[in-house]
C-alpha cells in the first residue's frame, strides 16, 4: 500500500499574506535573517500581524545553510519568548531553521505543540510543504538531513510580492533547484501517480516561466508561476524523494558553500547522463535503464521532441546546459574560480562516501558506487 497525504494548508495569490491577520495563534515568534529585517520586507509579515493583535519578537540570527550553532540560539530565544506559532520567513535557510528550532524547543520540558507557518522569500527549495530539513555541522563540514512528518508546516504562504526583489543571480539559482526537485522526484524509484502529477506541472512551469522570472525580476505573472512550480516540486518530492543530485550538492554546499540551487544545477546534466546511461557518444539501444522513458517524457514537456529516446536524453541535457549559460550559472567547479584543484580534489574522497549515505540516495533510479560519485564530480570540475 502506498500513501500520499498533503499535511500543508496553502495559501496563495495576490494578498494571501492577508492570512498573517486571521490567524488561530496570539503569540509569533518570526524567523527569518537579517536581510529580511534590513530592507523593511519584514514590514509585510509584521502589518498583517498588528492588524490581528497577535504579540510577536523577532529572531533574525538566521544565516545560510543553517548551522547547529545558530539553531541553538533560536531554541535559546524560542524558550524565552514561549510562541504558540512560529512564523517561518525567508529561503531554505530561514525556513530549514525554523523547523529545526521547533522541533528540539517542542521537546525541551514537554513544551508542547506549537504552530508553524513557512513563508517563503524565494522560490526554490519548497521546504514550506516539505517534512524535510537540512542542518550544517561547519566544524565538521558536513550537512545532515533530518526527516520527520513532525517537521512539516501547518500552513505556507505564497505570495509573489516577496521574491520582487531577488536579483537574478539567486533566481536564477532557486529555479534551478525547482527543476531539479520536479526532475529527481519525477524519476525517483518511489514515485506515484500524484507525485508525478505535481512534478509535471511544475517542470512545465519552469520551462515556460523560469527564464521570464529571470530576466525581468518586475514580471510578477512569472514570479508567481515559479513560486507555485517551487511549491509543487516540494510537494512532489516529500513524498517521491530526490536523489543522487541533491546527495552530491549536499556536500559541495557543506565543503565549498556553493549555494544550494547552483551545486544542483552544475550536477544534473552529469546526473541525468549516469541514470540514463547515455551521453554523447551513445546509439540506440534495444533496451534502456527504468528513467530513459521518464527522462523522455521530461523532454516531450518541454517542448523537445526527439525521434528515439538516446536524443530525447542529449536534448534534455542540453536543455539543461542552455538554461546555466543562458542565466549565467557555471558549468564547472573551475568556472567558479573560486576553488584550488588540489583542496577539491583531496576532498573527493570524503565527498563520495558522505554522498552515499545521504538520505537522498536511496531513492536514485540507478545505484552508485562510490567510483561512479567520483566520475561525476571529476567530471564536474572541467570539460
Amino acid at each position: 500500500m502506498k500513501t500520499f497525504e498533503m499535511k500543508t494548508v496553502i495559501h496563495f495569490g495576490e494578498n494571501s499574506l492577508d492570512r498573517l491577520r486571521t490567524i488561530p495563534y496570539r503569540r509569533a515568534l518570526i524567523i527569518t535573517d537579517p536581510f529580511v529585517v534590513q530592507s523593511r520586507m519584514i514590514d509585510l509579515i509584521t502589518e498583517p500581524l498588528k492588524r490581528g493583535d497577535i504579540v510577536y519578537d523577532i529572531f533574525q540570527d538566521v544565516v545560510p545553510d543553517a548551522p547547529v550553532d545558530k539553531i541553538a540560539e533560536g531554541v535559546k530565544k524560542f524558550l524565552q519568548f514561549q510562541p504558540d506559532v512560529v512564523v517561518a520567513v525567508g529561503g531554505g535557510s530561514a525556513i530549514d531553521s525554523s523547523k529545526a528550532i521547533r522541533e528540539f524547543a517542542q521537546k525541551i520540558n514537554d513544551y508542547g505543540k506549537v504552530g508553524l507557518i513557512a513563508v517563503p522569500t524565494t522560490s526554490g527549495t519548497g521546504s514550506e510543504v516539505t517534512s524535510f530539513a537540512v542542518v550544517n555541522d561547519t566544524a565538521a563540514r558536513v550537512k545532515y538531513p533530518l526527516v520527520s512528518d513532525s517537521l512539516t508546516a501547518d500552513e505556507a504562504i505564497l505570495d509573489a510580492e516577496l521574491v520582487r526583489s531577488v536579483p537574478p543571480a539567486v533566481t536564477a539559482d532557486t529555479g534551478m533547484d525547482v527543476f531539479t526537485h520536479a526532475l529527481e522526484s519525477y524519476v525517483s524509484t518511489e514515485h506515484n501517480e500524484f507525485s508525478s502529477a505535481l512534478a509535471e506541472k511544475s517542470i512545465e512551469i519552469c520551462g515556460v516561466f523560469l527564464l521570464r522570472a529571470y530576466l525581468d525580476g518586475n514580471d510578477m505573472h512569472a514570479r508567481q508561476k515559479m513560486h507555485v512550480a517551487s511549491c509543487l516540486a516540494g510537494l512532489s518530492f516529500n513524498t517521491a524523494g530526490l536523489g543522487i543530485a541533491h546527495s552530491m550538492a549536499h556536500q559541495l554546499g557543506a565543503m565549498f558553500h556553493i549555494p544550494h540551487g547552483r551545486a544542483n544545477a552544475m550536477l544534473l546534466p552529469h546526473v541525468v547522463e549516469f541514470n540514463a546511461n547515455i551521453n554523447k557518444h551513445s546509439r540506440s539501444q534495444k533496451e534502456y535503464l527504468p528513467a530513459v522513458k521518464r527522462y523522455a517524457n521530461v523532454a516531450h514537456i518541454l517542448g523537445l521532441s526527439n525521434y528515439n529516446k538516446v536524443m530525447s536524453v542529449r536534448s534534455l541535457v542540453n536543455w539543461i546546459q542552455f538554461m546555466q549559460k543562458e542565466m549565467n550559472i557555471p558549468l564547472t567547479i573551475q568556472e567558479l574560480g573560486t576553488i584550488p584543484p588540489d583542496a577539491y580534489f583531496g576532498s573527493l574522497d570524503k565527498m563520495a562516501d558522505a554522498a552515499l549515505a545521504d538520505t537522498c540516495t536511496a531513492n536514485n533510479p540507478r545505484v552508485p558506487t562510490k567510483e561512479d560519485i567520483i566520475k561525476i564530480y571529476t567530471k564536474l570540475w572541467a570539460f
